[in-house]
Formats: C-alpha cells, sequence, structure tokens
C-alpha cells in the first residue's frame, strides 16, 4: 500500500517545483518587456514565429539568471510598500516605475537595467527575447514545452549554465 509521502517522491518535487517555477518565470519575464510589445502589430492569421534550439535555450538561461535579481528586487520593494499590493512593474512603461516611491523606483530601474544586460549576455537581443515571451503567453503549447525541458535540463546540470 503506498503512503502519501510516496507520492511526492523527489523527482515528483522537483517536477512540481519546476512547473511552478516555470509558469513563474514566464509570468515575469513579460514584466520586462520593452517597446516591440507595445509596438507590435496584428497580421491578420500570420503562423506564429519559428523559434530555433539556440534561442530557446538563451531564453532558459536568461530567465533563470535573471529569477533571483527579480526576486531580490520584489522582496525589497515590498518592504517599503508594506501591507500594499505591489503594482506591475513594466520596465518599458514608465508610468508603471514612476508611481512607485522613489528608493523603489531606484530598485526596478535596477532591475530593469540588469535584466537586461542578462537579456543581452545570453544573446538575445530585446526583440527576441519578448517575441519568445509573447509566445509564451499566447498559450503556444510547443514552445511552452520546448522552455519548459530546457528550463528542467538546466537546472539538473548547473555546468551548462
Amino acid at each position: 500500500m503506498n503512503k502519501i509521502s510516496d507520492l511526492f517522491s523527489q523527482s515528483s518535487r522537483k517536477r512540481i517545483l519546476s512547473q511552478s517555477f516555470f509558469f513563474g518565470a514566464i509570468a515575469i519575464a513579460g514584466v520586462i518587456s520593452n517597446a516591440f510589445l507595445l509596438s507590435s502589430k496584428a497580421y491578420g492569421q500570420t503562423p506564429a514565429p519559428i523559434v530555433n534550439n539556440t534561442e530557446i535555450n538563451s531564453y532558459a538561461q536568461a530567465v533563470l539568471a535573471m529569477e533571483p535579481a527579480r526576486q531580490n528586487a520584489f522582496e525589497e520593494i515590498k518592504k517599503l510598500i508594506g501591507n500594499g499590493e505591489i503594482p506591475k512593474i513594466v520596465c518599458n512603461d514608465t508610468n508603471s516605475i514612476s508611481g512607485l516611491p522613489k528608493k523603489a523606483q531606484d530598485i526596478a530601474f535596477n532591475y530593469c537595467t540588469r535584466a537586461q544586460k542578462i537579456v543581452a549576455d545570453n544573446g538575445l537581443s530585446y526583440d527576441q527575447f519578448n517575441k519568445i515571451t509573447i509566445e509564451l503567453q499566447n498559450n503556444n503549447i510547443m514552445l511552452k514545452q520546448q522552455v519548459y525541458n530546457t528550463l528542467l535540463r538546466l537546472q539538473q546540470t548547473p555546468e551548462s549554465r
């Protein structure tokens, strides 16, 4: 007879944690979008852009690299704001940052600058990063699976980062 603890083996816990991280990371990646998102055009029913394996790998590495900085910035802003709800911060939307207290604005600006550098350091342009993020937010199932599998692989083999 299986115990409840058997249902949550270490590999199962890792998978659940990775899935939670993946969907959280994708939501956060949308927050650091730039003007590409604001100036995108609708082209009827054009096929989804094709993203190659190198771009997927670079995207996953960038998301993993920026997550600790994102968490740190979020916690610092949360301390400053207190019990209030932390507004959605979009790096290229000055209104989303200017509505914060001055010290929180500095934290958000520093995070945005760092996130943009991380994206570039991982071999992607802001447009490429945002294109992938938009596809993920548009529920491109195949791309989600590819990014998810890449995130899992990168977390299991730290030397590949």
